[in-house]
C-alpha cells in the first residue's frame, strides 16, 4: 500500500500525527486548517504525550520532530495562555524555530485577540538563559496587529538582540541610525535601563563610528528629541541606586554620561547624587565630581557638603577621601564663612584607618581653624582622640590641649588579642538507618562542594547499611537516584565526592559486580578514572571502587578509614578497636580502606592505645601497630627554591599554555617517600596513596601538568593527609600562588583547613599562606587571615619566617603591597596587632631593602607597622628603616619610614 493511500484511510488528527512524527513541516498549516475545535483537542493529548516521549531524547531526528511538534502544538491550542506555555517551553530552544515562516503561518491563523493575548504573555516571561528565543513571533504580531509594544523583559532582550545584530559585514547603518528608524525604540529604550546582566551589551562597541554603541546611541536619540529625555535620566539614576552587579552599574554609568544632564538637571536631583555617594566606588567618584561642581556654582544647599562628608570619609577608597578632603578645602577658601562646618566635616576623617588620610584631614583644619573660630575647638578635641598617636603631639599643639594621653606608652592590651583555637569538630554517631542515609545523599549531591564529614559518613553508611540489609537500602535510595542518576563519570574532569553515585549504583544492582571486579583489578577500563584524574582524585576513585565491590561481596560491617574528625584526621584508639571488631568478625579490610585509614590516624597515640595495637594479631593489625610505634610517615624536609624560567623560544602566550613564562615564584622542593615505609611482613601503601607524597620540585613539565588540570583543590583532597600539612602546602603551592600572580580566584579558602590540620607548620606552609595575604580577590586574603590567626592562636605561626617570605615576594614582584596591607590590615583590626608586628617587622628588610620603593601600597605597609609598633611597644632599630628615614625628599615611604624609625627609637 502506498504512503498516499495509507493518508487517504487516517482520519484528519491521526493524519496531522502522523506527520509531526516523520512528515513535513510545510503540511501542518494545511492540516490543521481542517481541524475543528474537538479534534483539535483529541489532537492536543496525543502532542502532549509525544513530546514527554522525546524528553529523553536528543538525536537530529528529535530534534527536527521536535520542530513540528511545536507548530502543530501552537495551532492546536485555543486557549492564549496555554499557547504561550507551550510556545515558551525550554524544549524547543534547541533551534530558532521562531524564524521559521511556517510557524508564523499557524499564528497568523489565530484570531487577533488570541495573538495578542500569547504575545503579551510571552513576553513577561522570564527571558531564556539558554536556548533560542521566541522574540520573532511576538515581533511579527506586535507589527502586523498594531497592537501596544510589550514592555516585558523577555520581549525587551529578544528587541535589543534584533537591533544588534547587523548580519553581513559589507556596509551599514551604525546603532543609533538604526534606532532612529526603529517605531520601537522610543518604547523600549528606556525599559533597557531596568534589565539586569546587560552591561557588556551596552557598552560593547560594534565599530569604531560614532554612535556605533548602545550607550552613545542612546544619548544620541535622546539629544535629538526621539525619546524622552527626562524619564531616561530618572530611570537611569534610579536604576543605579537599586544597585546590581559592577558591568552593570559601570554601563548605566556611561548611559547617564552620555545623556549629558545639565547642571539644572543635576540640581534638580541632588538627592539622588548624594545616595549615590554610598555606592560602588566609580558611581560615587562620579556623584562626587558632580556635587563638588554644583557646590562651586552656587547650585546646591551649603549644608549638602557636610552631608557628603559624613558618607565618603568613612569609605576605604583613598581616593575619594582625598577627594572629599579637597571638596572641603577648596569650599573654605572659597568662602571663609563656612570654614566652621568644613573644619567639623574634616574632622570625620580622623577616624579614618588610614593615617595619611588622617594627616590631611588634619591639615584641611589647621589651615581653616582660625576662620572657624574657638566654637568648634571643643569638638575637634573629641573628634582628635580617634587620630593615630603619630599625630596626637601635632593635634594637642593645634587645638591648644593634650590628646590621647601620654603617647609613649604602648597599649599592651593589643599584644595578645587572639581569637580562639580552633576545637575539635566529630563526625557523630553513624548513619543509623536507611532513610536517614537517603537524606544525608541528597543532601550530598544537591550541595556543589560537599562537606569532608557528609561525604565520608555517606559512604560508611552505603557498606554498613548494605550488610544488615540491602534492599531496604537501595528502595530508600531509589527516590535519589531518580533525581541523581549515575550516568559514568565525565571523562573530561576528575573523580569527585559525586561519584559516591558509584556505589549507590552498585547497592542498586545497576553496576554488575563481574564490571566492578574487573575495574577493581585493573583488567578494564575504570569509569571514575581518565585522562585528567588528578593524583588525589585516583585515590577517591581506588576507595569508591573498592567499596562498590563490598557492597557486592565482602559484607564489611563498617569502614576503617572513616575520620573521627572533619578535617579529616582519625583518632588512633577508634581505629585500633575497629581493627579488633574485623579481626572478631573473621573479615579482611580492603587495601584502599586500610591505607587511607592509616594516613589518616593519629600517631602520638597514648601508652594504652598502643598496647591494644600490640594485641591485634591480624596482618592488618600488626601494621597498625608498627605504624603508631614507628610514627607513621616520615616528615619531608622542604628545599626553598626560585621558579623562574623566563621566556621560551615561542613569542605567544595562548590561552595561558605558558604562562609561566611571565612569573617568578619562590617554591619549595620535597624529595618524596619513594616506596614508602616498610610494615613488619613488608607491607607498603598502594600506589595511589603513595603518589599524594612524590617528590615535588618547581619545572616546567609540572607546571603545565597542573594548569592542565580541569580541577583545583578541593576539601577532601586535604582531609586524605591530614597530619602532614607542610607536604600538602609544597605540593598545592601553584594553586596558592597563581591566586597573587594570576589573579585566580579560590583556592586561598582552603589555608584555613591546612591551618587546622596537624604536622609541622614549615616553609611550604608559611609560604602559602604569604601568597593567600596577597591574592587578588578579597574573600582569598579573608580566608589567608583567618589562617595566620588560627596558627597564631595555636602557637604555630613562625612570623619571622612569614615576614622574611612577604619581603622577598613584594621584592619580586610576585605579591603587591596594596593587597598584602589589606590583609594585614584586617588583621590587625581583629586586635593581632603584636602578631602582624612580628610578621612586618621581619619583611621591613625586604620591603625597603630590595623592592622598589615606588611600588604601590609600600608606604601603607610601613605605615601599619609603625602603627602596630607603637602598640606593642616594639623597640630597637632596623637597618633598612634608619636607612629609608634619612634619604632626601618628602616622598610617602621616606615619611612613613621617619616615622617608623622615630617609634623604635622609643
Amino acid at each position: 500500500m502506498s504512503t498516499v493511500e495509507g493518508a487517504d484511510r487516517q482520519g484528519p488528527v491521526d493524519e496531522l500525527l502522523t506527520t509531526v512524527r516523520s512528515g513535513r513541516l510545510a503540511r501542518i498549516p494545511e492540516l490543521l486548517a481542517g481541524l475543528d475545535a474537538a479534534q483539535r483537542r483529541a489532537a492536543l493529548t496525543a502532542l502532549k504525550a509525544l513530546r514527554k516521549e522525546l524528553r529523553q531524547e536528543w538525536s537530529r531526528e528529535a530534534t527536527e520532530t521536535r520542530g513540528r511538534l511545536l507548530v502543530a502544538g501552537a495551532g492546536c491550542h485555543s486557549g492564549p495562555a496555554a499557547a504561550a506555555t507551550w510556545l515558551a517551553g525550554s524544549d524547543f530552544g534547541v533551534r530558532d524555530w521562531a524564524r521559521n515562516s511556517v510557524l508564523h503561518q499557524v499564528v497568523e491563523a489565530q484570531p487577533v485577540e488570541w495573538q495578542v493575548e500569547v504575545v503579551a504573555r510571552l513576553a513577561v516571561r522570564p527571558a531564556r538563559n539558554q536556548g533560542w528565543s521566541m522574540y520573532p513571533v511576538m515581533e511579527a504580531v506586535v507589527r502586523r496587529t498594531g497592537c501596544e509594544v510589550p514592555r516585558g523583559e523577555a520581549f525587551v532582550r529578544g528587541w535589543m538582540d534584533r537591533v544588534s545584530d547587523f548580519g553581513s559585514r559589507g556596509a551599514r547603518p551604525t546603532l543609533a541610525e538604526k534606532l532612529r528608524q526603529d517605531a520601537f525604540a522610543p518604547v523600549l529604550l528606556p525599559e533597557l535601563l531596568e534589565l539586569a546582566d546587560v552591561g557588556w551589551q551596552l557598552t560593547h562597541r560594534h565599530s569604531p563610528r560614532p554612535g556605533d554603541v548602545w550607550t552613545e546611541a542612546i544619548g544620541e536619540l535622546a539629544a535629538a528629541g526621539l525619546v524622552d529625555r527626562a524619564e531616561l535620566l530618572d530611570r537611569c539614576l534610579a536604576r543605579l541606586l537599586r544597585g546590581g552587579k559592577p558591568a552593570d552599574q559601570r554601563a548605566l554609568l556611561e548611559v547617564l554620561r552620555a545623556l549629558g544632564p545639565t547642571p539644572a538637571e543635576y540640581a534638580a536631583r541632588v538627592r539622588d547624587l548624594v545616595a549615590l555617594l554610598d555606592g560602588q566606588s566609580v558611581l560615587a567618584g562620579h556623584a562626587q565630581e558632580v556635587l563638588a561642581g554644583l557646590d562651586e556654582a552656587g547650585l546646591i544647599e551649603p549644608e549638602v557638603l557636610a552631608e557628603a562628608s559624613a558618607v565618603v570619609l568613612f569609605r576605604t577608597e583613598k581616593k575619594l577621601v582625598r577627594a572629599q578632603l579637597a571638596w572641603l578645602d577648596k569650599a573654605a577658601r572659597r568662602a571663609p564663612g563656612r570654614s566652621g562646618p568644613v573644619v567639623l566635616a574634616a574632622a570625620e576623617a580622623f577616624g579614618h584607618p588610614d593615617a595619611a588620610l588622617q594627616e590631611r584631614a588634619l591639615n584641611v583644619v589647621a589651615r581653616h581653624l582660625k576662620a572657624a573660630g574657638e566654637a568648634v575647638v571643643a569638638e575637634l578635641r573629641t573628634a582628635a582622640e580617634g587620630l593615630n598617636p603619630a599625630h596626637h603631639l601635632r593635634a594637642g599643639d593645634l587645638l591648644g590641649a593634650p590628646v590621647g594621653g601620654d603617647g609613649d606608652d604602648p597599649d599592651t592590651g593589643w599584644n595578645a588579642f587572639l581569637p580562639p583555637a580552633p576545637e575539635p569538630r566529630p563526625l557523630g554517631a553513624p548513619i543509623g538507618s536507611a532513610v536517614e542515609l537517603a537524606e544525608e545523599l541528597s543532601a550530598l549531591l544537591a550541595s556543589q562542594e560537599p562537606a569532608v564529614a557528609d561525604f565520608e559518613r555517606v559512604l560508611d553508611g552505603l557498606v554498613r547499611l548494605t550488610r544488615l540489609d540491602r534492599k531496604a537500602l537501595a528502595e530508600a535510595v531509589e527516590p535519589v537516584r531518580r533525581v541523581h542518576p549515575w550516568r559514568g563519570t565525565n571523562s573530561v574532569g576528575d573523580c569527585t565526592p559525586r561519584e559516591i553515585l558509584y556505589v549507590v549504583a552498585a547497592v542498586a544492582g545497576e553496576t554488575p559486580p563481574w564490571k566492578v571486579w574487573d575495574y577493581l583489578g585493573r583488567k578494564g577500563r575504570s569509569v571514575l578514572r581518565g585522562a585528567h584524574t588528578t593524583v588525589p582524585g585516583a585515590v577517591l576513585a581506588a576507595r569508591l571502587e573498592e567499596a562498590a565491590w563490598q557492597v557486592h561481596h565482602a559484607g564489611l560491617p563498617y569502614l576503617l578509614a572513616t575520620p573521627t574528625d572533619a578535617t579529616g584526621a582519625l583518632d588512633a584508639a577508634e581505629l585500633v578497636e575497629r581493627l579488633a571488631g574485623y579481626e572478631a568478625a573473621g573479615v579482611k579490610p580492603g587495601k584502599a580502606d586500610l591505607s587511607q585509614a592509616l594516613l589518616r590516624v593519629d600517631v602520638r597515640a597514648r601508652e594504652a592505645v598502643l598496647k591494644a595495637a600490640e594485641a591485634l594479631t591480624s596482618p592488618a593489625g600488626r601494621w597498625l601497630a608498627h605504624w603508631l610505634c614507628t610514627g607513621g610517615l616520615p616528615g619531608q624536609p622542604s628545599e626553598r627554591v626560585v621558579f623562574a624560567p623566563g621566556k621560551g623560544v615561542r613569542h605567544t602566550n595562548v590561552y595561558g599554555d605558558r604562562w609561566w613564562e611571565e612569573v617568578e615564584r619562590i617554591a619549595v622542593a620535597q624529595p618524596g617517600i619513594g616506596a614508602g615505609p616498610k610494615g613488619p611482613g613488608g607491607e607498603r601503601l598502594p600506589a595511589e596513596p603513595r603518589a599524594l607524597l612524590d617528590g615535588t620540585e618547581p619545572s616546567v613539565a609540572r607546571a603545565r601538568t597542573v594548569y592542565g588540570w580541569t580541577w583545583r583543590p578541593v576539601a577532601h583532597w586535604f582531609a586524605m593527609l591530614p597530619w602532614h600539612r607542610e607536604e600538602l602546602a609544597a605540593r598545592w603551592l601553584d594553586p596558592f600562588a597563581g591566586g597573587a600572580d594570576q589573579d585566580e580566584r579560590g583556592a586561598a579558602r582552603y589555608l584555613p583547613l591546612l591551618a587546622e590540620a596537624g604536622g609541622p607548620a614549615g616553609l611550604a606552609l608559611h609560604l602559602a599562606l604569604a601568597y593567600g595575604l596577597g591574592s587578588r580577590h578579597a574573600e582569598d586574603r579573608t580566608a589567608a587571615v583567618d589562617a595566620l590567626l588560627v596558627l597564631a592562636a595555636r602557637g604555630e605561626l613562625d612570623g619571622a619566617l612569614l615576614g622574611r617570605e612577604l619581603g622577598a615576594l613584594v621584592a619580586c614582584g610576585t605579591v603587591m603591597g596594596g593587597r598584602l596591607g589589606a590583609a594585614l590590615t584586617t588583621a590587625a583590626e581583629t586586635g593581632a596587632r603584636a602578631t602582624v608586628w612580628s610578621v612586618l617587622g621581619a619583611a621591613l628588610p625586604g620591603l625597603l631593602g630590595e623592592a622598589d620603593q615606588s611600588a604601590r601600597g609600600l608606604g601603607d605597609l610601613i605605615a601599619l607597622a609603625t602603627d602596630c609598633a607603637r602598640r606593642t611597644g616594639a623597640r630597637g632599630p632596623v637597618a633598612e628603616v634608619t636607612a629609608a628615614a634619612e634619604r632626601g625628599g618628602s616622598g610617602r615611604v621616606v615619611k612613613e619610614a621617619r616615622a617608623l624609625r622615630d617609634v623604635l627609637a622609643g
